[in-house]
């Protein structure tokens, strides 16, 4: 048999030939048509940028005078058109911008980006949704104007139907809506709103770890999620803190294993006396150099916002870290995508700052800016 097959004369040596020789090209065009689709996408987006994450041009637009002229400020840059003659109307319009971002890389993108994208939209209606929750469970009057600031179909509908229901219907509304036990039982048995909140992001991000990417991708995706959970568990331990939670409390805020942040280590910083030991018990991490740069501001205004900043900053600098070890795949589409939903949040801080006449040093602070490399 074994003869035959290797014989140079016979049929079966030659279909073992073409079966190797198939197998070796597949092989070698299934990562190079990974880097053909994100070719053009990721040179369109570069070309595009994001430049309210810089010093320059956000100092330029936080020093606006009016409404107006911030947003003919904006409105020089190429991919933007905001219209409005009030900071709201602004504000909805920046939105707009956004959701117009994120269909428009959609098309552009290969088809198997598509859930990545509708995943990470539903992030932005989360805050909406979360106030939403608590409003009804404290049984709060809500305007069903409410629904109508969620950024996303899918929040638009979510919303109206807990504006309408029961409280008590609250577990089997979410659980309809692809929500798990993590968030049904908290709604079900809830002693603070904390574990509400950590229950609706854990749920967001093991969403967001689980979606399928184009191949090579999987990596880069991850190294986002699990810089995304690091920074939700630091901002939380540090809000913990200072409000005086005890190690107890702060322990079981924990929701999944971050990239620098196992659960040992949240644990350890669970136990700290208080910010400040945090900060020290950060060491190591690439988020420490931004918080201990920060100190002295959280010194003078006694408030973690500021370490909330460093912390956003921090995490821009590992997106871009992101971005330039997976340059010929998802990494620049990751970061032109993220650093835009940070360039929206600092646009609409400074139309709201403009807006009432709050002076140009003191918006700034509120920016979050990419740390420097």
């Amino acid at each position: 048999m074994l003869d035959v097959l290797f014989d140079p004369y016979n049929v079966p040596f030659w279909l073992l030939i073409i079966a190797i020789l198939l197998g070796a090209i597949a092989i070698i065009a299934r990562p190079f048509s990974t880097y053909v689709k994100f070719v053009y996408p990721n040179a369109k987006f570069e070309a595009m940028g994001n430049p309210f994450i810089g010093d320059k041009e956000l100092d330029s637009v936080a020093e606006s005078k009016d409404i107006i002229s911030f947003k003919e400020t904006i409105n020089t840059l190429k991919d933007y058109n905001v219209a409005g003659e009030t900071m709201y109307s602004l504000q909805q319009s920046l939105d707009d911008s956004f959701l117009a971002t994120v269909d428009m890389m959609q098309k552009d993108s290969s088809k198997k980006m598509k859930e990545f994208f509708e995943v990470y939209l539903e992030k932005q209606d989360m805050p909406l949704l979360k106030n939403v929750l608590k409003n009804k469970i404290l049984g709060n009057t809500i305007s069903k104007d409410a629904a109508e600031k969620a950024l996303t179909p899918q929040g638009h509908m979510l919303l109206e139907t807990i504006i309408e229901a029961e409280t008590t219907e609250l577990p089997t509304l979410l659980k309809k809506h692809g929500y798990g036990e993590d968030v049904t039982s908290v709604l079900s048995d809830l002693h603070d709103f904390t574990e509400l909140d950590i229950a609706l992001d854990k749920h967001y991000i093991t969403k967001l770890l689980q979606i399928t990417v184009p191949y090579k991708c999987e990596s880069a995706k991850q190294h986002y999620a699990k810089s995304l959970i690091d920074t939700i568990h630091i901002k939380n331990v540090l809000r913990a803190k200072q409000l005086g939670y005890n190690e107890e409390r702060c322990k079981k805020m924990f929701m999944l294993e971050g990239r620098e942040i196992p659960q040992w280590k949240y644990n350890e910083l669970s136990e700290c006396d208080g910010v400040a030991q945090i900060i020290t018990n950060l060491e190591g991490t690439s988020y420490y150099t931004a918080c201990k740069d920060a100190i002295e501001a959280y010194n003078t205004t006694n408030s973690v916002q500021v370490f909330e900043i460093a912390l956003d900053s921090a995490f821009l600098k590992n997106i871009k870290d992101i971005s330039i070890q997976n340059y010929s795949t998802i990494g620049p589409t990751l970061r032109f995508l993220v650093s835009k939903e940070f360039e929206i949040r600092n646009l609409k801080i400074i139309a709201k700052g403009v807006d009432e006449h709050i002076q140009p040093a003191v918006i700034k602070r509120y920016l979050v800016k990419e740390a420097a490399a």
